[in-house]
């Protein structure tokens, strides 16, 4: 059995702020928006901790074919300066490829520009066309991605504990969601992997905005990872992911979307979103009596 070796390179630019850009390559729920190649190809992830010395496991689905088992070690996270990680393909028990995937941004605030280079050991047989195509696809989707996400963060000036417990806690998660002058009517809570919010926000004229949160990923006091549903049951307009981190002897909290398009994006953008995203990180803060 020859190993097969090749060094594939790639850029791309993307009208994104670095910040998120660097968010929609790291972030598990980022990811799995922009993982498939194609759209015949569905991608379940079985396993995320996106951090050096963790890893991330899935699965690529397409039908007919044996599922392709993805394995990605993360060996240098340096944010939003470089990343490099570990990749070994194998399909039925048997290991087909091995990469070191090396990705290098840089930009500000407006466009970011992202070199990638893979240096790829294929076995049995020459897998650099499947690579060169998979890579340059996941690539476009991770530009189409990064522009239509919006990152809010905050940091809280109080432990990170106390923080998640106003977040993940049925009670007072809804007296602090939402911006201000918002007030939320809550239908069902159930906050667990696999539970579900059922919600009315209210704004200050009395106007309803049914949600829907489906909650996808759970991982206590570090992330939540969940869909955002225009009323119950109602069609999906963003996909969500939360992030606590300690900093500065407080909580840094991410709050980030990838809204379902482009238009949904720019309205959502046009009628503040941002501006209001934060004034309800401002609540949170001040709901754990943080300034």
């Amino acid at each position: 059995m020859n190993e097969r070796f090749a060094t594939l390179n790639f850029e791309r630019q993307v009208a994104a702020p670095l910040a998120t850009v660097w968010a929609a390559w790291t972030a598990p729920a980022a990811r799995a928006v922009w993982a498939a190649p194609a759209p015949s190809v569905a991608v379940e992830f079985l396993e995320a901790d996106t951090r050096v010395g963790g890893r991330e496991v899935s699965l690529c689905k397409v039908e007919g074919y044996p599922d392709t088992s993805c394995e990605v070690g993360w060996l240098v996270l340096q944010p939003g300066v470089l990343s490099v990680n570990t990749e070994v393909i194998s399909s039925e028990g048997v290991t087909q490829s091995a990469a070191l995937v090396t990705a290098e941004f840089s930009g500000g605030d407006d466009k970011c520009r992202i070199v990638l280079t893979v240096q790829l050991a294929s076995l049995a047989e020459n897998m650099e066309d499947g690579y060169r195509q998979g890579f340059g696809a996941g690539l476009d989707n991770l530009v189409g991605v990064a522009e239509r996400t919006m990152l809010l963060q905050r940091v809280i000036k109080a432990p990170r504990d106390i923080v998640w417990g106003a977040w993940f806690n049925p009670e007072t998660l809804p007296k602090w969601w939402g911006p201000d002058g918002f007030s939320c009517r809550t239908q069902r809570i159930d906050l667990r992997e696999g539970g579900e919010w059922v919600f009315d926000m209210i704004g200050p004229d009395g106007t309803v905005y049914p949600n829907h949160h489906l909650y996808s990923e759970i991982r206590s006091g570090e992330r939540i990872g969940y869909a955002l549903l225009w009323g119950e049951n109602g069609p999906k307009h963003a996909d969500a992911w939360v992030m606590f981190e300690d900093e500065d002897a407080g909580t840094k909290v991410t709050l980030g979307m990838v809204f379902s398009s482009a238009a949904e994006f720019q309205q959502a953008r046009g009628f503040g979103a941002m501006e209001l995203g934060l004034q309800t990180l401002g609540k949170l803060a001040r709901i754990v009596g943080a300034p």
